[in-house]
């Protein structure tokens, strides 16, 4: 890249960074107050999953967008750059990381076992095995990540600063066999393994759904979606699938660039801020798309949840009851039917319900 070039690509990610901390941190805390106190349409598998999504997203914004590449572009000697922050930022940076990758993983195989099995959805349901399998997570991603403390050294380097020889300390990576398999095992780790993961899931549960269309005629299948449970889990698949896919998206490039980057130019001598080798570029668009997908769920929500849109709405207009389902009817000409009294059947015949009366109701 020239001159010019590769100016104007370092201002745009001077201005890219701290415009999605801006907008990023106070949409996923939105988003965590949308999921948790308003009637989205969502199973409480999936809001807990989603909230938990919404906070190490936050925390991701914070350790890495904000404290690291931020602080990059705008500074010339960050605080990270001296002992301990040198080790410690990164042992946060890659928790979220992997809190962020795993989550979505987790919800993509629960969500194919409870479609699969009855056992495995009365399991999943309970709302202690939600909340203990993201707790897991998020502290197994943790543990995980305190060898990272290690990866990074901070070295005093000679610099010249307003035209006056300084050493200041420099956070740099550790070249040494310790390091790289450390890192190839977090590149996996957090991209390639969530990755392969999160699409071979989805496949399934794709197959699975076609599979289960198919064996039922189309007047079975109007009468199913429209039972409440069916309506919820289709809404949740819809998210689901919406939220994994984005993470493929936008993780994908960073995973492919990233092995290019420590496998063909892992050495020393290699200038990762020379902007006219184009895998620098490469890699510096990868990272800027990875970093989007920590900022992206309320607009996905937005784009593919009716019943978060209609939330949203009520709350913008500062109406603190939400809309209930059927609401635009109540002043039109329908009526509706309700059961008041029914016999069934003895236990030990098939569930036969038998109306007797029907009350009229407007």
């Amino acid at each position: 890249m020239e001159g010019d070039s590769v100016a104007i690509f370092v201002t745009v990610q001077k201005i890219y960074y701290p415009l999605l901390c801006i907008m990023g941190v106070p949409a996923n805390l939105f988003t965590f107050y949308m999921i948790c106190f308003r009637k989205c349409g969502m199973s409480y598998t999936a809001v807990v999953y989603l909230s938990c999504l919404a906070i190490v997203d936050t925390c991701y914004l914070v350790w890495v967008i904000l404290i690291d590449l931020t602080l990059a572009f705008w500074l010339p000697q960050p605080f990270w750059h001296s002992h301990p922050w040198c080790g410690i930022l990164g042992f946060f940076q890659y928790g979220a990381l992997y809190s962020s990758s795993w989550i979505v993983v987790v919800f993509t195989i629960e969500r194919y076992l409870v479609l699969r099995s009855t056992t495995a959805k009365r399991h999943f349901s309970q709302p202690w095995v939600t909340k203990l399998n993201c707790l897991a997570l998020i502290l197994v991603s943790h543990l995980v990540s305190v060898p990272l403390n290690w990866i990074n050294v901070s070295t005093p380097v000679p610099r010249i600063v307003d035209g006056v020889n300084v050493t200041l300390p420099r956070c740099r990576y550790r070249d040494e066999y310790y390091s790289t398999v450390i890192v190839w095992i977090t590149t996996f780790l957090s991209g390639g393994t969530p990755i392969v993961l999160v699409i071979i899931f989805n496949s399934l549960i794709g197959h699975h759904l076609c599979r289960a269309s198919n064996l039922f005629t189309k007047e079975e299948r109007r009468v199913m979606h429209g039972r409440s449970s069916r309506g919820m889990l289709r809404r949740t698949i819809l998210l689901l699938g919406t939220v994994s896919g984005t993470f493929v998206v936008l993780s994908l490039p960073r995973f492919v660039t990233y092995c290019i980057l420590r496998t063909q130019y892992n050495d020393d001598a290699f200038d990762r801020d020379n902007y006219s080798l184009p895998i620098n570029v490469a890699g510096d668009l990868a990272n800027m798309l990875q970093n989007l997908n920590s900022t992206t769920n309320f607009l996905l929500y937005c784009m593919v949840s009716r019943r978060f849109r209609q939330e949203l709405v009520q709350v913008v207009s500062c109406k603190a009851k939400a809309r209930e389902l059927g609401s635009m009817l109540n002043h039109t000409t329908m009526t509706v039917f309700s059961v008041v009294d029914h016999k069934a059947l003895p236990s030990s015949q098939p569930v036969t319900v038998v109306l007797t009366n029907l009350k009229k109701t407007k």
